[in-house]
């Protein structure tokens, strides 16, 4: 039976999906979208972790190749890895359905960019929605698999952390989707991107988007909020929110696919008004589509680019206000938690002036005061990389101080190609690695990983010991230290390794303060 819930939006995509029929779902832990994968698996769905983006969206895919509906989910920067995946299938199709949920984070909550995922629509020729509240996202996830389902197509549904994150009620379908009984049906051509089928695809492709736009032009989820003044605001997400609030008495076209964008809509729409605005959050995104198809639309000054929308900020856009903003108020910066087995490590570089290549995780707050003892972290994996290209170039004196650091989720995730690149290409100093192993993926909400010996639900799974991998890839030396108990004998194996000209690794292995007594339950209620 339908029910009211107070939901966030990332639960409502989760039941919205099981809702759809949605039979698997992966993905890689992400802030802000980490609970869609943790609520869907609480719901009853099947959900699995997987070691990253790109692996995550490949078993996906596999999934609606076999007929059935799947999602994947991830933050923006995530859909970076996953994208080989995702131009591609835009090209194959699917033959049951598959939507990407991905988080975007205005404003930097917990990001290393801003970057806008609508334009990956546009350069993969995907499909993107956008909703606006926890309603829409229930409502909006079941319009992905529709849509996904009928043209083909791979579907991008656009989350934003406040969206993610903000709860609201929630009223459930009285129409429940049964999934999809999965079957193979062989289509060498379609699935098969050699250059021969590729040429054929894209045109496929480009007329599927032709097909959508023209749906979405007469039946899209768009929605005219009337106003009482002539001006006209067209929006999406919750900008759209914010746009309403702002200016009660403007007409605002409110957007939930925005790409391909229904043009012809906003052009009528915008006709008869007098004054126009666009607001959205990130890039100008719909005002670059909108002034292309010939609309008269003015760009928002650079300022409003960055960040989160607010509704005064949405009023100084529509006053025309272009002022520098007040700078924001003053906060205590994040630390590293008190006795984190992570910050030994770093107090040991620190004290013998190393040169730090870092990597994504709670130990880039050491990058922060008091510590400030991190010179680099790009993305996810990078450290390895970025240490080597330090060690190649740099004179010898300072090469040996380079040491490169990484966390044991980081490491299943983009952590081993990197050690190939150190075995097959080493420095002429040799190089030193750190793996800082907690057990857990921390910094997105303590989440297992192949590494941990547990699946998603805390169910017993092969553990992969990072020890064995290295040491399997060629790596002679290899050590497995607690840095708290051991922290002597820590610090003089760093020392002898980058006194040397050899590869070595280094893994600090113990539990983050957060996890250590779960890890003990889990491992009493399957002993």
């Amino acid at each position: 039976m339908p029910e009211r819930k107070l939901l966030s939006g990332n639960e409502a995509v989760a039941l919205g999906a099981l809702h759809s029929g949605c039979v698997r779902c992966t993905g890689y832990p992400g802030t802000p979208s980490s609970e869609v994968l943790e609520t869907f698996n609480t719901l009853g769905g099947q959900a699995e972790w997987s070691p990253n983006e790109k692996v995550a969206a490949e078993v996906a895919l596999g999934v609606a190749f076999a007929g059935a509906y799947a999602m994947v989910t991830m933050k923006h920067v995530g859909l970076n890895v996953a994208a080989d995946v995702l131009f591609t299938c835009a090209y194959s199709g699917v033959q049951g359905a598959l939507v990407f949920v991905v988080a975007d984070d205005p404003g930097l909550a917990s990001s290393q960019d801003e970057q806008d995922t609508r334009r990956y629509g546009i350069a993969a020729g995907v499909p993107v929605i956008e909703p606006a509240d926890s309603q829409e996202c229930y409502d909006y996830v079941r319009l992905a698999f529709m849509m996904s389902s009928r043209w083909k197509t791979p579907v991008i549904l656009r989350m934003t952390t406040r969206i993610s994150h903000t709860t609201g009620i929630v009223q459930s379908s009285d129409k429940i989707e049964a999934p999809v009984r999965p079957h193979f049906i062989r289509d060498i051509p379609g699935r098969v991107m050699i250059p021969g089928h590729a040429r054929i695809k894209h045109k496929d492709l480009r007329a599927r988007l032709t097909e959508i736009q023209a749906w979405c032009e007469k039946e899209g989820p768009n929605t005219i909020l009337p106003g009482t003044s002539g001006i006209g605001i067209v929006s999406c997400g919750v900008a759209g929110m914010h746009a309403r609030e702002a200016c009660p008495e403007a007409s605002i076209l409110k957007l939930g696919l925005t790409y391909p964008m229904p043009t012809k809509l906003i052009l009528g729409f915008l006709k008869d008004k007098t004054q126009r605005f666009v607001i959205e959050e990130n890039d100008p995104f719909l005002v670059e589509q909108i002034r292309a198809a010939g609309g008269d639309v003015p760009w928002n000054p650079e300022i409003y680019r960055m960040g989160e929308l607010t509704v005064d900020r949405v009023r100084r856009i529509l006053k025309g206000d272009n002022n520098p903003e007040p700078p924001p108020p003053k906060v205590r910066p994040p630390q590293l938690c008190q006795a984190c087995p992570h910050g030994f490590v770093f107090e040991i570089l620190k004290k013998h002036n190393c040169i730090v290549a870092g990597d994504i995780g709670c130990y880039t707050l050491a990058a922060l005061p008091p510590l400030s003892a991190m010179d680099s972290q790009i993305c996810m994996g990078a450290s390895i990389g970025v240490g080597l290209g330090l060690r190649h170039v740099l004179p010898a004196d300072e090469a040996r101080r380079v040491v490169s650091v990484i966390g044991d989720s980081t490491f299943m995730h983009s952590g081993l190609t990197g050690v190939a690149e150190m075995v097959y290409n080493p420095p002429a100093t040799g190089h030193v690695l750190i793996v800082l192993d907690n057990l857990t993926t921390a910094m997105t909400g303590l989440q297992e990983h192949p590494s941990t010996g547990r699946r998603l639900n805390r169910e017993p799974a092969t553990r992969i010991m990072i020890e064995d991998v290295v040491l399997a890839m060629g790596v002679k030396n290899v050590l497995v230290l607690d840095q708290v108990r051991q922290g002597d004998e820590f610090e003089a194996a760093l020392l002898s390794a980058l006194k040397s000209n050899e590869l070595t690794v280094i893994i600090g292995r113990r539990p983050c303060l957060l996890v250590a007594n779960r890890i003990l339950s889990y491992e009493k209620k399957h002993s």
